[in-house]
């Protein structure tokens, strides 16, 4: 009797140096249009981390009935203020305050002069207006 040989299945050598040839020549289109683009992913960065803090200052008016005074500021969101007005039901919102991609504190005033509040940070730069990478970053942009 002969027995019948199973075929192995998996891939040859050649086929795995193909495909490995293939991802290196995509690598190679695709590494440097996203290393071109650092100013960018910053600024996308700053607009995601505005729409979450936005976010947290959102639950913090619908657990304690208003937004932090500018005093409290955004640390009201982490650790519960010791000034007026008191929180009525403070909770723990955000474990860290996060900081602009350009090392800087995000910026909060309320009342705010766009809306409810503002939350903005002011770009590379570190001055109010300005364009492309310096310019100004704020929730009333997001809207």
């Amino acid at each position: 009797m002969l027995k019948a040989r199973k075929r192995q299945q998996g891939f040859t050598l050649i086929e795995l140096m193909v495909v490995v040839v293939i991802l290196a020549v995509l690598a190679g289109f695709v590494v440097p249009k996203l290393m071109d683009r650092p100013d960018e992913a910053r600024i996308v960065k700053a607009k995601q981390d505005i729409a979450a803090i936005g976010s947290a200052l959102q639950l913090y008016k619908l657990d304690n009935y208003n937004y932090p005074t500018t005093d409290q500021g955004l640390e009201a969101l982490v650790t519960q203020p010791s000034d007026d007005p008191q929180p009525k039901n403070w909770k723990k919102l955000l474990d860290t305050l996060p900081i602009d991609p350009w090392g800087n504190p995000y910026l909060y005033l309320m009342p705010g002069e766009h809306g409810e509040f503002d939350l903005y940070t002011l770009g590379a730069d570190g001055m109010d207006g300005g364009e492309d990478v310096n310019a100004t970053i704020g929730n009333w942009q997001q809207k």
